[in-house]
């Protein structure tokens, strides 16, 4: 059986040898992004937190979604920093699982908060019935 806490400290001291590179790993990797259909929408949402609202910018094409932030450096003015991972920036092109309507009357909306943003897209060719 594998110890897991083993593995995870191993793996976070093969990190942190590599000194600043790590947080380059982070930023590669980094934000965590999920996708799904809701009703007549894609649903992104992306863990981004110690973002600040202003600092995120989105683009939007028909086939991805260009997500990019940048943090300011902590540079630990109060005391001495023995590790540092957070992201200080993020670009992260994602791929679009379905066609979006990227019509400038489409509605896109977006929304930060708790650290996580939700960008909500309405399908191309996708339209509500009203049962009576």
């Amino acid at each position: 059986m594998i110890d897991m806490s083993l593995l995870f400290r191993k793996f976070s001291k093969d990190l942190g040898e590599i000194g600043t590179r790590s947080r380059d790993v982070f930023e590669l990797i980094l934000p965590a992004v999920d996708m799904f259909e809701n009703g007549s929408n894609l649903v992104i949402k992306m863990d981004m937190p110690g973002f600040v609202k202003e600092n995120i910018k989105t683009r939007l094409t028909e086939h991805y979604l260009v997500v990019s932030a940048k943090r300011e450096e902590d540079d630990g003015e109060d005391g001495v920093v023995y590790w540092e991972q957070r992201p200080l920036r993020v670009h992260k092109k994602i791929s679009l699982p379905v066609k979006v309507d990227v019509d400038e009357d489409a509605e896109l909306v977006g929304k930060y908060e708790n650290g996580v943003l939700t960008i909500k897209l309405p399908l191309k060719g996708v339209g509500k019935v009203r049962v009576e």
